[in-house]
């Protein structure tokens, strides 16, 4: 079993199940970089260079920037849209 710490700020939300709407919890963007944040970071593990936190919860900052035909190329390749992906469990702290 592999098991990675990852620092989630406190007032996230907490992971929402597979497949349910996102809401922002960060888990999938700290854990690692989706293929286009490993391209504009240059880094394949860790948290995405590109993830922020805006004060309620997580946003991938490219797809924020990103407007137009970009932005739409952006949340597709984040999967925006299309519920939870992330099979990661989540242990509260200790």
């Amino acid at each position: 079993m592999h098991h990675q710490v990852i620092l989630i700020h406190p007032a996230a939300p907490a992971k929402p199940p597979p497949g349910v709407s996102c809401n922002g919890c960060g888990v999938c963007c700290l854990a690692e970089p989706c293929p286009l944040g490993m391209l504009v970071g240059r880094r394949t593990h860790g948290a995405c260079a590109a993830v922020q936190w805006d004060g309620v919860r997580y946003r991938c900052g490219l797809a924020e920037r990103a407007g137009g035909w970009l932005g739409r190329l952006v949340r597709r390749s984040i999967g925006a849209g299309r519920g939870c992906d992330s099979s990661a469990e989540v242990a509260g702290s200790h």
